[in-house]
């Protein structure tokens, strides 16, 4: 069930209100602290994009498989792009691009019951309908500006939700080969000779071979060599 609210202070926060269940999704205009990736705040034009967070209740899924609901969500966004004639990519970890361009933001936050989750959170926020940014944002686009129109910002998210539920479905079903499989070939970058940045600052020539099942990002040098990083041990360089 969507929820819809005029103004929150995150759509996370509501969502983890305990009388929410699975598959319920809390859609807000306005988010005074809507939360992105490494704690940034996500701007986004009232009326005009969607920020907005699923429930899920994977009780099924042991939390050193949690990596697998991020491709199930990421794999949900490039699904419904798709489905407007938009070509997405995946940048690991939690953000969606077209060409060099970021068009989605995802953070996930997961509840543990032992060994296993009991409750994962994915905030998303899509940029739908806007044309003009913060110029301070490095690279930011939206559907509209690719496709040249205005998008019915109910119907992007109602074909959101059908697929992250075709895709969470997947996950259930225990098909990690097929969500592997499909994270990969959609990877941003994937095969390309790029610039990396590490924690220290300092940058290195490398080409992304993969990405392994807990998610470490597999660079391999023009040395032969393969280094693989987890979540903030390096950063991509992109050109504004």
């Amino acid at each position: 069930m969507i929820h819809y609210f005029e103004q929150l202070t995150s759509s996370n926060d509501e969502a983890a209100l305990p009388h929410y269940r699975e598959g319920d999704v809390i859609w807000a205009e306005r988010q005074s602290a809507g939360r992105g990736q490494r704690g940034h705040l996500w701007q986004s034009a009232e009326g005009l994009n969607l920020t907005f967070s699923a429930l899920l209740e994977p009780t099924f899924l042991p939390a050193t498989e949690q990596f697998s609901l991020l491709q199930v969500v990421a794999l949900a966004m490039v699904d419904a792009l798709a489905e407007f004639d938009i070509e997405a990519k995946i940048k690991w970890t939690n953000d969606i691009y077209v060409g060099d361009k970021k068009i989605v933001g995802i953070l996930m936050e997961h509840k543990l019951q032992g060994a296993f989750l009991s409750r994962t959170i994915a905030g998303i926020g899509i940029n739908v309908n806007q044309t003009e940014f913060d110029p301070e944002l490095p690279n930011p686009t939206s559907m509209r500006l690719i496709a040249g129109k205005a998008f019915d910002r109910e119907e992007v998210l109602g074909c959101i939700t059908d697929k992250l539920m075709r895709r969470y479905d997947m996950l259930r079903r225990g098909d990690h080969t097929t969500l592997h499989t499909d994270y990969h070939l959609r990877l941003y970058r994937l095969g390309e000779k790029h610039t990396y940045a590490l924690p220290d600052g300092s940058r290195f020539e490398g080409t992304i071979s993969g990405v392994e099942r807990q998610g470490a990002l597999k660079i391999s040098t023009p040395q032969g060599d393969e280094h693989k990083f987890l979540f903030k041990e390096v950063e991509f360089v992109l050109k504004n």
